[in-house]
């Protein structure tokens, strides 16, 4: 068995090995992409600058050729006012117009297929980067699979076969999150700090040109969007943990999360805190406080609801959660088994079960077509894994 084991781990050790060198070249492709993504939002600033340029100087011409052709007539009619050299250097200017104008023309077609050509490039580089991170995604969960002790996975499978399937959703779900974190920083504080670049460096060509007033102007600007870049960072980080969770407790934070709600999606919300308010480990702080964000999250995507009740209940050995909302309601038995036979589940009616079942909790979803939803959700502290928790709580000092 042993000489199977380790035939078996080395294997999985080679084909480790391999998708780590694909992930590394994945990698590289990837920030080869950027960087030519980079090079072509440059030249197509530039090229854009230029075409519009270019359009202004044809509209120009052709204003100009108009009134030359008119002048031409004119001197041409009238042989007593006007000379042959008056003539001649009216035809002459004519001329010249109509050949500057047909230039012109032409560069700023050439300059149009050359935008709609950059355009298209771009779109291209933006879905293979999407894709090659895709990829990425897909190695590191594998990875992360195979990367565990092959005797420790031998014996999950035999003792819980389920609790790998839950492990490996876990896995998921927290690359899901680790790309979404990754999408949320590259569209909002990346795209804020590479326009500030290139506002500055706008701002360094005007300050070399003494446009003092457009230069102050254009730092009350820039510092705008700092403060909005920082605002969104910080949106960012308290999505990730909220703060207030480890220095005040629970109980602060939902009440700071239903009101943040309220204002957000604009939903009546009540929150009340039943019995005496105690710390709880961080571990199951943090459970509990993401399952009552899905909860919320759920009820406004998916019920309609214009009305969301929180409430939490402390006793000595355990702590409760009820949430209710006066949304569209669904039948519940179906739902849940439509999310059983899911692959891939995201944080839903089985991702909230899996998080209690983890914490060795319980879960009841009451609803009814037309009357609205109540979720009650009750974890023990004196479970296995509640004394798991506390012990990690008090080794942590949390």
């Amino acid at each position: 068995m042993d000489f199977r084991v380790d035939q078996i781990d080395q294997v999985i050790q080679t084909a480790i090995s391999v998708m780590e060198d694909s992930k590394i070249q994945v990698f590289e492709i990837c920030e080869a992409a950027r960087r030519e993504l980079t090079n072509l939002h440059q030249e197509l600033d530039m090229l854009l600058v230029e075409t519009t340029t270019t359009i202004e100087k044809v509209d120009q011409l052709e204003r100009a050729y108009r009134f030359a052709r008119i002048r031409l007539t004119e001197v041409s009619r009238d042989f007593v006012r006007f000379s042959e050299q008056d003539i001649k250097a009216a035809y002459e200017k004519a001329t010249q117009l109509q050949l500057d104008l047909m230039v012109y023309r032409e560069k700023e077609h050439y300059l149009k297929i050359r935008r709609d050509d950059l355009q298209k490039r771009t779109r291209n580089v933006e879905m293979s980067i999407e894709r090659a991170e895709t990829i990425s995604l897909q190695m590191s969960v594998v990875l992360d699979y195979l990367s565990g002790d092959l005797t420790q996975v031998t014996r999950i499978l035999e003792s819980a076969k389920n609790r790998q399937v839950i492990g490996l959703k876990i896995i998921l779900a927290q690359e899901e999150e680790r790309k979404r974190i990754a999408r949320d920083i590259h569209d909002g504080p990346a795209q804020s700090l590479a326009n500030l670049v290139l506002r500055t460096e706008i701002a360094e060509r005007m300050l070399d040109k003494g446009d003092l007033d457009v230069v102050r102007n254009e730092l009350i600007d820039l510092k705008s969007q700092i403060r909005l870049g920082l605002e969104e960072i910080r949106k960012i980080i308290f999505n990730l943990r909220p703060m207030t969770l480890d220095d005040l407790g629970l109980v602060p934070t939902l009440r700071k999360f239903a009101q943040d709600f309220e204002e957000k999606t604009l939903t009546r919300t009540i929150f009340e805190s039943v019995g005496k308010e105690r710390r709880l480990p961080s571990a199951m702080e943090a459970a509990l406080y993401r399952l009552v964000q899905e909860a919320f999250s759920n009820a406004h995507k998916h019920a309609q609801s214009t009305f969301i009740s929180l409430e939490i209940s402390f006793s000595e050995d355990k702590v409760e959660l009820l949430v209710e909302d006066n949304g569209v309601g669904f039948i519940v038995d179906a739902m849940q088994s439509k999310a059983n036979t899911r692959a891939h589940s995201h944080y839903g009616i089985i991702g909230m079960k899996e998080r209690v079942e983890l914490l060795q909790g319980k879960l009841h979803i009451d609803s009814v077509i037309g009357r609205g939803t109540k979720i009650r959700i009750e974890v023990s502290t004196n479970s296995e894994a509640g004394k798991g928790l506390i012990a990690d709580g008090e080794h942590t000092g949390s």
